[in-house]
């Protein structure tokens, strides 16, 4: 681990005034020694840090003085200018304090003339009158008071002065803050000096207690003096409109000022407790108090007041040793009532926070009155007692509360609560103390994703003892553990396991001696770390690593070596696999945490041998990406940043980096590129050790660790490596490497460059990258603009930036006007991406100087004004206007010819493109730093005129209510005709006139346009010329080439909003940008929001609004402060008004209005007091309720909308929350709307509130309690809601459950229902709460009648939560009496299935219960159960509803399936049993089914059915009631005919349930999972195999069929052979003929893919057993697999071809025969190697088991030394092809395999064929980048099979080669190359940039065809040397 250095301290030097520096002048000696010197030495010093070291020097010269000395005159006038010097500093200023420091030791005879210099500083300071240096006086005061004896003093002295001053600028600052109200800049300044005299002012009067007592009389000034203060503070603590610190900050002014100035002293806690009770006596208290703060009894007090008020009484008055007696505990609990009912009425987030704080606050002050309190307070706060049953309720419902700060005052205030209960009860047993052992068990009972549980349990931990834990039960650690997997679980479980295992070794060592305690911490805390870092799933191990195993080693790093003890032990059995780490991946894990926290060097690990360097090469090869992350992590990661680099770690990270660029994972990218900086800054920093350990060489001054070292040798090997990895890397940036190889290799430059940078003056580099760039390389790294991904573009610009010196003299001016022209025609192409490389491009040319001659020559008349005498900047200033001059000059002349044919301009010249590079010129120029101002006023000017105008020339299309629509999407040209009259045709819709007016504006300011061009009018340009000819036009490029321009536009005024330097007024010279053109670019945003339909218009338009908001909000000027919230007024107003002619665009989601207002909220300083955001909320809530009066709707509509977007925005955070509720009840109200458009945007509205509140789901299960909360969490943190939903939910009741059965759907019940099933329940849940859930339990119960299912299902689902754990059993048996008897009248179908759902619901979350409290669990399900008997006819026949049958049913399996599982099998339950198979053998099921399927629940219940069967089926075979004894074996059907009869049921449904089953068990059966205790249900069924074969024969469903192959595919084929002939009629020959050509015809690919692997199963079978297998078969099984291993096929089907290659590998792949012969082995081998380049990582993963399995192999492994099992598919793929080179000699097959792998080598026949197949698809598809390499890399496959040709040709040296093939082959390569060299000559200049697929293509296979030349010419060689031998022999 590398640690950040310290930033540098920067220290603003003293500068003195002229005056004082001639006084100290005129008082120097001739020596220069006196303190006259050295002050005016320092001053006049340049540096502060050097100004610090004179001053230090003061006192000990004044020490060394003549203590008669202090009044010499010189002494006295250093004094005074000593004061001076310390008033002129501001705080931040380290002076200040350093001088503050030395003067407090300052000599006791100076000490009385310096008191009198700094009175009369202080004096003058104080005699300020301006209002805005008043902050700076309040700074020296608040200084003087900090630890400064003089400044004390000074203010001791002028006491009244200070006072005065205190209430002169409280009373200015309150009043100018009223004046300045709208100019929120000035406010917030004011505030914080409001805030710092309330500071100030209490400072003063706790440490300056003796004027005060003096003084104090009443009517005394210092009295009068502190009433006027205390009612400044109180006028604070009660204005809302002040920030939140201030209001705190005044209320423990308020009650510090009170308790200074009441008497007597005792009454003061009663006149706290009855201000905050309200209860005060006005007859009762002082006049002054009436006077200062009367306001307090009188008025009506906020409850934010009364909060500080309460934070005031508990910080300012005495709590320790219970000094107010009585009264001090009476009013320490009339503060947590206040605060506590405060809870419930603070909503906003800040206020939130503050209770929280001050709730703490209040549990600390009780901790320290108990310690010598009364009893009757003990007994008051015991744990049992109602004061901390409602403190624990608060704790409860908010430690998952959303801000950070909550939760932590949560857990503070938990753990306060346990030492304050433990303080009322000294002396008992902690291990029988009723309170914390119900506690310990309500916790350990809550579910683990409930994070609050981890903090509490922590400090439950501190307070009983972890040996208390572990006994209720052990495998806590492991159930901690388990939940790691989970991130945003992982950090609060890690920091419980870290709680309990320090405690628990701390215990430990105190009971037991170090050998014998160790053994036992490490079986409880280290083996199940191991055991998940080995088999653990991925995220899990991540996690655990990351956030647990720091934590163990830092409490106990002596285990570290227990842990590779044990990891070494098993590394070679357990070598992991893609998912898992397996030992070596855990290792790698433990040494490099090991390592990066200082535990471990690597010298260590080498020298005592705790791994190999083979090891590690290993793990950094490994399948698990982790894995060679964490060996990665190895190497570059170390404690201390200066530690040399050996050889080895650079050697291994070279081979690391051969493998692992091309990683698909973002995640991992950055990871390999932050542990690679890490290594480089290491390098970096030892080389400097180094260079210093050379130069001191002959000083012996060196350290030991580096005595030995050879510091020269050392630098070497650092260039040598760095510069081998530069050569690696560019390498890797070879035609067609993937995007994610370029992405991690420029990045890794970019650090090396980075890195290694040596600035002017500064230390030595030990490489620079500059050197090792030549002019291949740079137009290596120019090419990569031509990349479709633009962070490839962005990396080789800032590469190349970084490279700029070292780039200049590789280019000549005709490759600049090369790129330039390239970069001209790119910004018009079609290609929306081609825009972004011609932004990049030109932003690379505006570095050189060359460019400005060729832009002068490519538009003189436009670029006239760039004369040379005018040309005073620098090169890219120059450059950029020129650019942009020239893009809007061509721009203009685009826009003319697209006013008279839209269509030919986006055909031949998208407008967007220009716009686009102006915007990026622009972007890299430092704008408020320019030289050539009035060029570029001008040209701010021309930039925004012109933007209106292409604005207005796209707008018809874009502004149209749908463009997709009015244009065909076609490219028929007859069609395209009549796509220029349709364009004409659409005009601006919905009273909207702002293009009719931009059109008037564009006629007023055509002189200004005109300017642009010298008013000549603008030639169309030379990049249109040659583009006018006839095309097709679609739909599609209009529709791109309209709304891109309008992004581009809207970007581009955004960011001159932005970025721009404001000018004050037109006629000013300062800025580039006036407040009026800033108004009118807001008036452009606010039309486009407003008035646009169509999305892509208004989302744009917002990108560019909320920069200028951003520019508003952060301006000096107050009218552009103003427009946001004029802005705001309005169209609020305009919302409100309903006004017919409004122009507001009325759509269903409101268009751009909700982004228009969201843009202007957001842009609110944070730290402000959000008024505007508080307003709207309150205006849009009010229209967002629905009003009976209203006329229209519209408003309604919009508010609901706005409201969406507002609580959407991540941006406005917790400010939000308050408004939630409301929310939630608009949203309710709206959904009960007549009006469609009010019920959509209700629905919109709260979907938007769900996730805002119960975050954002991340999982696809629906009851996931991730996105849950309790109840009780709920209702307190939305406690309108309690109310509100009780009284919808009471109305939604009673209108949906009719007595008379009439069918009522509320329109909100679907609403309520889904909020309340987001509840669940907790047995934490009190009885303190007043929020109690069982008023919602009835109705709830009456909703489940509703006549809509899915209202049913829903209700069943939400009464959960409501009901606790406890009463389930008394509710489920209500609820099963309710259910009709058979004989019953009126029966209705709807309350019963509800009442079911509701039992069944119920029924599973008591049975999943782990916390049953109080109850007799075995006597209530007996009862359940017996309900449940008496109302079985609802599972019958006599229930002619199969939608309750099915219900019923579904009780059933879930009691069978509890039943089964607890082992209650035998007599107890007989009657149970009795009845469940009566039902099965009673049902259509088994007598047979007359019903057609349409009738409705018919599959629901033969599904339920089934599965009754099938757990009966479980149940049965279990040898517990095997005996005749049992009931359910008396009872019981034969299961053999039972599991055929399902298998021959009519109903697919039937068949697949049983299907499904039936593989689980041979699933269960082959992994060994049923043991001879426990035998599997279908190994007594001896006609079950036949059955299946005869099934396979006639199943005519394709998923039953599937499953039937399936199991078929887990038979044993030593059984199931044998009865092929019988069952199906085949021998076992026809068996795979019928197999291969089900794989091979069918369409289905999962029935494919089974098929293929059962057939491959079948071959090998057949093989082994020496079976003769005739070769057309294997041909085409052969043929099947290669088809199989496409990049057309899906991941299913390649994964089976994945599968089936691993398996065949021993037999076929490399066996020493060739049983499938040469072509067909090396036709399954090249499928291997297609499998390893395949674009899925799990595809990948899964071939690269085939090469794990070969090298396991015999043949293999003995020529190895070393063997990579487990390894990623870039190393598989190159062992791939060194095991073929391998095997071809094993085989002697060299003669015949060398050229077909050298065919593999050529690649591609029909070149030509597929360069016009990609170019017609470049044409054809707007938006498609040509062939995107994802992962597969052509010449990385060339290269790897062209070195291990080579090497077996120089090794073999092959004999004689079949001649005839290799002239083919040079045929071949020779009519290749002539076409390839052809193609390539016909390509345009720039053909990397135009022409990109193309020349990628040709590019790659030229390098194949270079190396096939190679190859050929040895291989000819050979064969003359191998002739010439064969002579001689002759």
């Amino acid at each position: 681990m590398v640690f950040k250095k310290k930033k540098e301290i920067q220290v603003d030097a003293l500068v003195l005034d002229h005056k004082e520096v001639e006084r100290l002048q005129s008082f120097v000696d001739a020596e220069k020694q006196n303190l006259a010197s050295l002050l005016l030495h320092c001053v006049q010093l340049p540096d502060g840090i050097q100004q610090i070291q004179c001053i230090k020097q003061i006192v000990p010269l004044l020490k060394k003085m003549d203590v008669n000395s202090s009044c010499n005159p010189m002494v006295k006038s250093c004094l005074d200018i000593l004061g001076i010097i310390y008033f002129s500093l501001s705080t931040k200023n380290p002076l200040k304090k350093v001088l503050a420091s030395s003067l407090n030791g300052l000599p006791e005879p100076f000490m009385t003339e310096a008191v009198q210099s700094f009175i009369c500083c202080l004096k003058k300071e104080l005699e300020t009158t301006d209002i805005y240096s008043y902050r700076k006086v309040l700074d020296s005061l608040a200084s003087c008071m900090e630890n400064f004896s003089l400044g004390k003093a000074g203010v001791s002295s002028l006491f009244k002065e200070v006072l005065q001053f205190l209430q002169k600028s409280l009373i200015e600052i309150q009043e100018e803050n009223r004046k300045l109200s709208g100019n929120r800049i000035a406010q917030t300044q004011l505030m914080h000096d409001l805030l710092m005299a309330i500071k100030v002012s209490m400072m003063v009067v706790q440490k300056v207690q003796e004027n005060i007592q003096e003084n104090l009389k009443p009517g005394s000034f210092v009295c009068q003096s502190m009433c006027s203060l205390l009612k400044c503070f109180t006028n604070c603590l009660m204005d809302e409109e002040v920030l939140q610190t201030v209001q705190t900050t005044s209320g423990l002014a308020v009650v510090l000022f009170i308790k200074i100035l009441f008497e007597p002293v005792e009454k003061l806690p009663s006149l706290v407790s009855d201000l905050l009770l309200r209860s005060v006596k006005c007859a009762d208290v002082p006049e002054w108090f009436m006077d200062s703060c009367g306001i307090l009894c009188t008025a009506e007090v906020s409850d934010s007041t009364l909060l500080f008020l309460c934070h005031g009484a508990l910080a300012m008055l005495e709590w320790k040793n219970n000094s107010m007696g009585q009264n001090g505990e009476k009013l320490l609990l009339d503060i947590v009532l206040v605060l506590l009912s405060l809870n419930s009425r603070l909503k906003e987030s800040s206020m939130a926070m503050s209770l929280s704080r001050i709730l703490a606050i209040w549990t600390s002050s009780a901790l320290d009155v108990l310690d010598s309190s009364s009893q009757s307070l003990k007994c008051t706060l015991t744990g049992s007692s109602d004061t901390t049953g409602k403190l624990l309720e608060y704790v409860y419902a908010h430690w998952e509360h959303p801000l950070d700060a909550v939760r932590h005052q949560a857990k503070l205030i938990f753990r306060n609560l346990l030492q304050i209960h433990q303080a009322t009860v000294k002396g008992s047993v902690v291990k029988s103390d009723p309170f914390l052992s119900m506690l310990t068990e309500n916790l350990l009972n809550l579910e683990w994703h409930v994070k609050g549980k981890y903090a509490s349990l922590g400090c439950l931990v501190e307070c009983v003892g972890i040996e208390n834990i572990l006994t209720v039960d052990r495998t806590i650690p492991v159930q901690i553990l388990d939940v790691m997997g989970d991130q945003s679980l992982a950090p609060y479980a890690s920091d419980l396991l870290e709680t309990m295992f320090s405690h628990h070794k701390n215990h430990l060592t105190a009971v037991f001696q170090e050998s014998t305690w160790i053994d036992q911490w490490h079986e409880t805390w280290v083996s199940p770390l191991l055991l998940i870092l080995c088999e653990g799933n991925p995220d899990q191990t991540t996690y655990v690593i990351d956030y647990y195993l720091p934590k163990l080693l830092k409490c106990n790093p002596g285990s570290l070596n227990y842990m590779i003890k044990i990891l070494q032990a098993s590394s070679d059995a357990n070598v992991g696999s893609w998912n898992t780490r397996g030992a070596l991946g855990a290792l790698m894990a433990c040494l490099r945490t090991a390592r990066a926290y200082g535990h471990l060097q690597f010298a260590d690990v080498m020298r005592d041998g705790l791994v190999s360097v083979g090891c590690i090469k290993k793990g950094l090869v490994h399948q698990h990406v982790q894995v060679r992350i964490d060996a990665l992590g190895l190497l570059c990661e170390t404690h201390r940043s200066t530690e040399i680099v050996s050889m080895e770690e650079m050697q291994l990270v070279h081979f690391f980096i051969i493998y692992n660029l091309n990683s698909q994972s973002p995640a991992v990218r950055h990871q390999i590129c932050s542990l690679l900086k890490k290594l480089f800054c290491r390098i970096q920093e030892s080389s400097q050790l180094l260079y210093k350990l050379e130069q001191n060489k002959t000083k012996q001054e060196s350290v030991k660790e580096l005595a030995k070292l050879d510091p020269y040798c050392t630098l070497q090997q650092y260039k040598d490596f760095i510069s081998s990895v530069c050569d690696r890397l560019f390498e890797a940036l070879f035609p067609g490497s993937s995007h994610s190889t370029r992405f991690s290799a420029l990045t890794i430059l970019g650090l090396i460059a980075e890195i290694f940078s040596v600035p002017n003056g500064q230390a030595q580099a030990v490489f620079q990258l500059a050197e090792e760039i030549d002019r291949t390389r740079v137009q290596t790294l120019i090419k990569c603009f031509a990349s479709t991904f633009e962070e490839v573009k962005i990396l080789a610009f800032e590469l190349l930036r970084k490279l700029h010196k070292a780039t200049l003299n590789l280019q000549d001016s005709g490759d600049i006007h090369h790129l330039f022209r390239a970069s001209m025609d790119l910004s018009t192409s079609a290609k929306p991406y081609d825009c972004v490389t011609a932004s990049y491009l030109l932003n690379f040319l505006i570095h050189r100087k060359e460019l400005l001659n060729i832009c002068l020559k490519d538009q003189p008349v436009v670029l006239n004004f760039l004369k040379k005498e005018c040309i005073s900047a620098g090169t890219v200033e120059t450059n950029t206007l020129a650019v942009v001059r020239l893009l809007l000059a061509k721009l203009e002349g685009e826009i003319f010819q697209a006013e008279k044919s839209l269509l030919q301009a986006a055909a031949s010249f998208p407008l967007y493109g220009r716009v686009h590079c102006i915007t990026g010129a622009l972007q890299q120029l430092p704008l408020t730093n320019l030289t050539l101002m009035t060029e570029w006023k001008h040209m701010v000017t021309d930039l925004i005129l012109i933007s209106y105008k292409l604005s207005t020339v796209v707008a018809p299309v874009v502004q149209s209510s749908s463009p997709e629509g009015l244009i065909p999407m076609d490219t028929d040209s007859e069609i395209a005709d009549h796509l220029q009259m349709i364009l004409h045709e659409i005009q601006p819709r919905d009273t909207n006139y702002y293009f009719t007016r931009a059109k008037i504006l564009k006629e007023g300011c055509r002189t200004d346009l005109e300017k642009l061009v010298d008013g000549k009018p603008v030639d169309v340009s030379e990049d249109m010329r040659g583009k006018e000819q006839t095309c097709d036009v679609t739909a599609q490029m209009v529709l791109v080439c309209c709304w891109r321009s309008m992004k581009e536009v809207s970007l581009l005024l955004g960011m001159l909003c932005k970025l721009l330097p404001l000018k004050a007024t037109s006629e000013s010279s300062d800025g580039l940008i006036t407040e009026e053109q800033i108004k009118d670019i807001g008036n452009y945003f606010k039309h486009h929001l407003l008035q646009s339909r169509h999305r892509g218009a208004f989302e744009l338009a917002y990108t560019g609004f909320v920069k200028l908001t951003e520019t508003l909000s952060r301006c000096n000027s107050e009218s552009l402060q103003r427009l946001p919230e004029q802005w705001l007024c309005s169209v609020l107003e305009e919302i409100k008004s309903c006004d017919p002619s409004s122009k507001l665009c009325a759509t269903r989601r409101s268009a751009g209005i909700p982004f228009y207002v969201q843009a202007l909220l957001a842009s609110e300083p944070k730290k402000s007091t959000i008024n505007l955001l508080k307003i709207t909320m309150k205006e849009l809530i009010s229209l967002a309720m629905p009003l009976n009066d209203s006329t229209s709707t519209i408003p309604q509509v919009h508010a609901l909308n706005i409201l969406r977007a507002l609580f959407r925005d991540t941006r406005l955070g917790e400010n939000i929350i308050p408004y939630v509720a409301d929310g939630v009840q608009a949203a309710i109200l709206g959904f009960t709307s007549p009006v469609w458009a009010v019920r959509n945007a209700s629905t919109l509205l709260f979907s938007a509130l769900i996730t805002r509140i119960f975050g954002v789901k991340r999982g696809k299960d629906e009851n996931s309690k991730k996105n849950r909360m309790t109840g009780r969490e709920f209702f307190s943190r939305f406690p309108t809601l309690y109310p509100f939903l009780l009284k919808q939910l009471e109305i939604v009741a009673s209108s949906g459950d009719s007595e008379i059965g009439e069918c009522k759907l509320h329109p909100s019940l679907f609403l309520l229902l889904l909020i309340l099933g987001k509840l669940y329940p907790s047995p934490m849940d009190g009885t303190y709460s007043a929020l109690s859930m069982a008023p919602f339990v009835p109705f709830i119960m009456r909703c489940g009648h509703s006549p809509v299912y899915r209202s049913r299902e829903m209700a069943g689902r939400a009464l959960v939560p409501f009901v606790m754990v406890n009463q389930i059993p008394s509710i489920l048996l209500s609820l099963l009496a309710r259910l009709p008897d058979y004989t019953s009248p009126h029966i209705r179908q709807n309350p019963i299935h509800g009442t079911l759902l509701q039992i069944f619901y119920l029924l599973q979350s008591y049975l999943e219960s782990k916390h049953r409290v109080n109850s007799d669990v075995q006597r209530e399900l007996d009862d359940i159960i017996t309900c449940i008997e008496a109302k079985v006819w609802l599972a019958k026949r006599q229930n002619p509803c199969f939608v309750t049958r099915a219900a019923y049913l579904d009780i059933l399996v879930t009691m069978v399936d509890y039943a089964g599982k607890s082992g209650r099998k035998g007599i107890e339950l007989f009657g149970f049993w009795q009845e469940v198979n009566t039902v099965i053998s009673d049902s259509e099921l088994m007598t047979g089914i007359h019903y057609s399927c349409a009738i409705p629940g018919l599959i629901q219940y033969l599904q339920s059915i089934t599965q009754l069967v099938i757990a009966m089926l479980s149940v049965s075979v279990d040898p517990d009631i095997s005996s005749s004894s049992s009931p359910v074996a008396e009872k019981r059907m034969n299961p053999s005919l039972l599991v055929i009869h399902l298998l021959q049921s009519d109903f697919h449904e039937v068949r697949l349930l049983m299907l499904e089953t039936l593989l689980l068990w041979w699933k269960q059966v082959n992994l060994k999972q049923v043991t001879g205790e426990k035998r599997c249900p279908f190994s007594s069924l001896s006609d079950l195999e036949e059955t299946l074969l005869k099934m396979t024969m006639t199943e005519s469903h394709p998923q039953c069929f599937c499953k039937l192959l399936e199991i078929l595919y887990y038979m044993d084929l030593e059984n199931v052979l044998p009865r092929t002939e019988d069952s199906m009629k085949m021998n076992p020959k026809e068996l795979l003929n019928w197999t291969t050509n089900i794989a091979d015809t069918s369409t289905n690919t999962e029935i494919q893919s089974i098929a293929l692997r059962f057939a491959s199963k079948l071959v090998i079978h057949l093989v082994e057993n020496c079976q003769e297998v005739l070769a057309l078969d294997l041909k085409h099984w052969v043929q099947l697999i290669a088809c199989s291993c496409g990049d057309e096929q899906q991941t299913d089907m390649l994964l089976a071809a994945a599968e089936i290659l691993q398996n065949i590998t021993p037999l076929f792949l490399t066996n020493e025969k060739l049983i499938l012969g040469l072509s067909d082995t090396l036709t399954m081998w090249k499928c291997v190697v297609l499998l390893l380049q395949s674009e899925e990582l799990i595809v990948r993963n899964a071939a690269a088991e085939v090469i794990r399995v070969a090298q396991s192999q015999e043949t293999i492994c003995k020529k190895r030394d070393s063997l990579f099992y487990v390894v990623n598919a870039s190393m598989a793929l190159d062992l791939a092809f060194g095991i073929i080179c391998e095997l071809l000699q094993l085989w002697n097959e060299t003669r015949a395999g060398v050229p077909v792998l050298l065919e593999w080598l050529l690649g591609e026949d029909d070149l030509n064929k597929n360069l016009e197949a990609a170019t017609l698809v470049e044409d054809d598809y707007l938006f498609d980048k040509g062939e995107v390499n994802f992962w597969a890399e052509k010449l990385t496959s060339v290269r790897q099979l062209s070195k291990h040709l080579l090497l077996l040709i120089s090794e073999t040296h092959v004999n004689s080669p079949d001649q005839g093939e290799l002239q083919r082959l040079a045929r071949l390569a020779s009519e290749q190359d002539r076409l390839v060299t052809r193609l390539l000559k016909e390509l345009p200049p720039t053909p990397e940039f135009s022409k990109t697929v193309e020349f990628t293509r040709l590019t790659i296979q030229k390098e194949r065809l270079s190396v096939s030349f190679k190859i050929l010419n040895l291989l000819q060689l050979d064969s003359v040397a191998c002739n010439k031998d064969n002579d001689q022999e002759k």
